[in-house]
């Protein structure tokens, strides 16, 4: 565990605190993303299949949905605290996925109209929805960023020992399901963003929680020998 206590920017390349260089990720990916959403006008794709329309609109989702900021700052929280290594392998694979799926927002710009016209109900959640509709735009979905990102939890909390456990294992999993498909009840996303998602997750944690530390140990044998 790292006492940040001592930190101060001089410190920023050392060892115990050059992690957190990691972080400027971030504002970067914002400005890269709102510009995307915001100031960048393109030829956009709609995302839809007729299997969209047999999903209804359930507002209860929206517990599971707004769950991911808590499920991705927590696990920011947690490794930076007591996991570094971790937190290095998660923010590489966020680096990673978000990136790339930015750069496939550009070439394949996408969309989707599947928001309701009228709530099937009125209450504090669909008034929340209607809300969030008008802040949040329906452009860029493909891939799914929630998705992904519900995915760079799962894979950091697999390889973190605090939560090796099978509880522990399944909770994880069950939260990262549930947030997935709370995408498409609440229709800010179809069906047809999921898969990639998931290929660009799981592509992304071959390349960081495989490939590279294998790469590594025989690179430091080949120096060793």
């Amino acid at each position: 565990m790292i006492d940040y206590r001592t930190f101060r920017f001089s410190k920023l390349n050392t060892p115990d605190f050059s992690h957190l260089k990691l972080l400027l990720f971030w504002p970067i990916y914002g400005l890269v993303f709102l510009s995307l959403e915001r100031f960048i006008q393109l030829d956009y794709h709609t995302i839809y299949t007729p299997f969209d329309d047999k999903i209804p609109f359930c507002e209860y989702f929206l517990f599971a949905y707004l769950f991911w900021f808590v499920f991705l700052i927590g696990m920011h929280l947690y490794l930076l605290l007591f996991d570094v290594e971790g937190f290095r392998k998660f923010m590489w694979f966020t680096i990673i996925t978000y990136s790339v799926t930015c750069l496939i927002y550009m070439v394949y710009p996408s969309q989707q109209e599947l928001r309701p016209v009228a709530f099937p109900r009125d209450n504090a959640m669909t008034r929340f929805m209607a809300w969030f509709y008008n802040f949040d735009t329906n452009t860029n979905v493909c891939p799914s960023l929630h998705v992904i990102g519900s995915m760079a939890v799962l894979f950091a909390a697999w390889h973190t020992p605090r939560f090796a456990n099978l509880p522990w294992r399944i909770a994880f999993t069950l939260s990262a399901a549930l947030i997935s498909v709370s995408t498409v009840f609440l229709k800010q996303h179809s069906v047809l963003d999921i898969p990639p998602a998931l290929l660009l997750s799981f592509l992304g944690y071959f390349i960081v929680y495989k490939w590279w530390p294998a790469y590594k140990r025989r690179k430091n044998g080949y120096l060793k020998s």
